[in-house]
């Protein structure tokens, strides 16, 4: 995913928009830099809405196949 042409992990993008909230809610700047800030937000929200998605259903499948998921372990051996 690419916004402003800067690609985000999950917690980045939604880092961004924590931040493009705050800004907007202050009322601070310009309309166009509110607009281009909105824009950039929409952008965010549609992102980590396909990544939520994408997590669920993976989730899903697996709990449908019994499987379990691989996860590392913080224990060393």
């Amino acid at each position: 995913m690419s916004t402003k042409n800067k690609e985000y992990t999950f917690e980045e993008a939604l880092s961004r928009l924590e931040e493009i909230v705050k800004l907007l809610e202050a009322g601070e700047g310009t309309l166009e830099s509110s607009i281009s800030s909105f824009e950039e937000g929409i952008a965010l929200v549609r992102y980590c809405t396909e990544a939520l998605t994408g997590a669920e259903q993976k989730v899903k499948i697996l709990l449908e196949s019994g499987e379990e998921a691989p996860f590392a372990s913080n224990e060393t051996h």
